[in-house]
């Protein structure tokens, strides 16, 4: 698991040099997924990412909507979910449904 003081060092150095940064961790999991719990991702306003929430399956999709809260300023909480057929038919090793809330960090 990718946890919160694993970007910690990341999410420093981008503010301190001046850049804004989102957090999106995994608040929760239904049937498999990549990432458990806690798991965490911090995103840069220069779409720098450090962490992984999802293996890949959706973190493209996860530092959209983090740029997107760093403009808007408002938290988001987002749902991602194949089932395991689905999963299976596009090449993903898991199915199941993800949580992911992204907040802007002060």
């Amino acid at each position: 698991m990718v946890a919160m003081r694993a970007v910690l060092d990341d999410i420093e150095r981008w503010q301190a040099g001046g850049h804004r940064v989102a957090l999106a961790r995994v608040v929760g999991v239904t049937g498999s997924g990549p990432r458990d719990s806690g798991a965490a991702m911090a995103v840069s306003d220069g779409a720098e990412v450090s962490g992984s929430v999802s293996g890949g399956c959706v973190e493209g999709a996860v530092v959209s909507v983090a740029l997107d809260v760093l403009v808007s300023g408002k938290a988001q909480l987002c749902t991602f979910g194949y089932s395991d057929d689905e999963a299976f038919s596009v090449g993903l090793t898991c199915g199941g449904t993800i949580q992911i809330f992204i907040e802007p960090v002060d």
